[in-house]
């Protein structure tokens, strides 16, 4: 049986009950919120779950709101639920510092591989292996023991799925990179969402490591096929 605290924060009763009572029968403790009030109270300020479900659309502060403001003091991982055509949602969630979004409706069965695949994710950041290595190529240095990325000497503050996102880059220079091998390194799990979650993930790691975003020296397009990570920055 799986372990951990999940917050679900949805103002559909339906969506809360379903989600709640198949994450209840994996073995984790969940708790609901109605709206984004509630939900801002249970978080508080040390933010006592290991994961956050939260609706974008709801009552109160929208999940929008509550994803900024957890991301600004914590790395849990966030999985945002969006409404079937709102891509606009869907980018800014991840902007803001989401790892992952879940399409309405969904199957509660891709919700929960979801949570598990993002749990997993934590955990391997977490293990012996993971907090062995300093990875340094170019201009980039990623200190996995402290969990923080230097670019061009300059401390970059990075979501977890940023960070992980430039680790699996920079450890294999030159080496391209399919959108959906990506999302698998995110995930730890097969893929088969929308990919272009994985183009808006670079997009914000590329704000916060090119020197200029619209002209990638570092996180590099191959066309047609994926990014690659160049260390060869122009001086």
């Amino acid at each position: 049986m799986s372990s951990g605290r999940i917050l679900i924060a949805d103002d559909e009763p339906s969506v809360r009950d379903s989600v709640g009572y198949a994450l209840a029968q994996e073995g984790f403790d969940v708790t609901p919120a109605a709206d984004g009030d509630e939900a801002s109270d249970l978080l508080g300020d040390g933010i006592p779950f290991d994961l956050l479900i939260l609706d974008i659309m709801m009552p109160g502060p929208s999940g929008l709101d509550i994803c900024r403001d957890v991301r600004a003091r914590s790395a849990v991982p966030i999985i945002v639920l969006t409404a079937k055509d709102a891509e606009v949602d869907k980018v800014v969630g991840l902007e803001v510092g989401a790892d992952d979004y879940v399409t309405k409706p969904f199957s509660v069965r891709e919700l929960l591989g979801r949570v598990r695949a993002q749990l997993r994710r934590r955990e391997l950041d977490r293990s012996p292996m993971a907090q062995q290595v300093k990875i340094e190529s170019g201009p980039v240095s990623i200190d996995l023991v402290r969990h923080v990325a230097t670019v061009r000497g300059v401390p970059v503050n990075l979501t977890r799925s940023e960070f992980q996102l430039l680790r699996l880059l920079v450890g294999r220079p030159g080496e391209v990179f399919a959108r959906s091998q990506i999302m698998e390194e995110l995930w730890q799990t097969e893929f088969d969402g929308d990919e272009r979650a994985c183009d808006v993930h670079i997009s914000n790691l590329r704000q916060k490591v090119e020197r200029d975003p619209q002209k990638p020296e570092l996180v590099v397009t191959v066309r047609g096929v994926g990014y690659k990570f160049s260390g060869d920055e122009e001086p």
